[in-house]
């Protein structure tokens, strides 16, 4: 008898294990991905955070989602990303949302947009304020959906061949300076240029351009700007806290499990908050080091800010009135900054500027 049921209950065990590790291998499926990056291999930190995404991903899965990484120009090329993802080529890329301004202005939000957010008032908006909901009902309509994937902080102003003492100096100057940025640039005399990362320094070598915006120090440094392009200007104002993107075909990312939609989320919030805190580990020691080199590290003058300001102003009422989704992600945008400046000048902004002055004292 009690044989007879110990046999029973085995069965039932081997019968439940044997409709259960289906069901188990279906949920955690083994992929193979491929990730085109829209920067060379040569840029450890922006390219790296792609590397870093992947590799939590695979880990999360014990190794069941790869996802394998390519530069700049293998797969396609750095500033066609996205649009290869959109088609279906390829599962997944590592880009700047902004970087497709000419589709749709709306594109910008995903990134940073002139006189916006500083990279924590960006996060507040996206991960708690409904911002990656709101980008992604935007996406969908492009194919695409996507998270943020990095951010370098607050960028500089740009390398310029000459000097720039007022708002005069820049007219008619070239300017490498992609989307949003370069329309309000336009406004005050620039004429932009959108340039791939690898043709700035050869570019601003020749004077076939005057001027150009990267990042900030450390991976401006690696470009060798200061060579060719001593004036080096700040703040970059069309860059106060600029994402990196995973952008994934929209049919891709609908067909992943749950559990693996889940680690991508994940992952791509660590290395956004890993991504920056390199940059903010980096930036001062080449900064100096670019200051040591010749570099002339100066701010843009007051009447150019004001003018940059009203530029961006003028470019936000344009473009609201005749675009929904961008007017609508505009007033998301600018309610967070309200609210969010109210509070950082009450304590972030006190606390910073009593330690900058103590520091300027000699007393840190």
């Amino acid at each position: 008898m009690l044989r007879r049921n110990f046999l029973k209950g085995a069965g039932i065990g081997v019968a439940a294990t044997a409709v259960a590790a289906p069901a188990i291998a279906q949920s955690s499926p083994e992929l193979n991905w491929r990730l085109t990056s829209s920067f060379p291999k040569s840029l450890d930190t922006i390219f790296g955070a792609a590397e870093t995404f992947a590799n939590y991903v695979s880990d999360a899965t014990d190794g069941k989602f790869k996802i394998q990484v390519f530069p700049a120009g293998e797969l396609a090329p750095g500033l066609e990303a996205a649009n290869e993802v959109a088609k279906g080529s390829l599962e997944i890329c590592h880009t700047c949302s902004y970087y497709y301004w000419g589709k749709d202005p709306t594109f910008a939000f995903g990134t940073a947009v002139p006189f916006g957010l500083n990279s924590r008032m960006q996060n507040a908006w996206m991960y708690h304020g409904g911002g990656i909901e709101l980008m992604n009902e935007f996406y969908a309509g492009h194919n695409l959906y996507g998270l943020p994937c990095g951010n370098t902080g607050a960028q500089m102003g740009g390398w310029f061949r000459n000097e720039i003492k007022s708002v005069a100096d820049l007219k008619g100057v070239k300017m490498r300076i992609a989307g949003f940025a370069g329309k309000v640039m336009s406004g005050v005399g620039v004429v932009p240029q959108q340039i791939a990362g690898g043709e700035i320094y050869p570019a601003l070598e020749k004077g076939t351009i005057d001027a150009a915006e990267w990042v900030g120090p450390y991976d401006d440094e690696k470009l060798g700007f200061y060579k060719v392009a001593p004036y080096y200007y700040y703040p970059g104002w069309w860059e106060g806290g600029a994402y990196l993107h995973i952008m994934i075909n929209n049919e891709k990312w609908n067909a992943l499990p749950k559990s693996y939609q889940s680690i991508v989320k994940a992952a791509a919030q660590a290395t956004t908050a890993d991504t920056q805190a390199k940059y903010d580990f980096l930036n001062p020691t080449a900064l100096k080091k670019l200051v040591a080199g010749g570099a002339k590290l100066k701010p843009y003058p007051q009447d150019v800010m004001e003018a940059c300001f009203n530029s961006a102003k003028a470019a936000y009422e344009e473009i609201s009135a005749t675009n929904a989704p961008f007017k609508k992600a505009y007033e998301a945008m600018a309610a967070i900054r309200a609210d969010q400046y109210l509070w950082f000048q009450v304590s972030e902004h006190t606390f910073d500027t009593f330690m900058m002055n103590q520091q300027r004292k000699k007393q840190l």
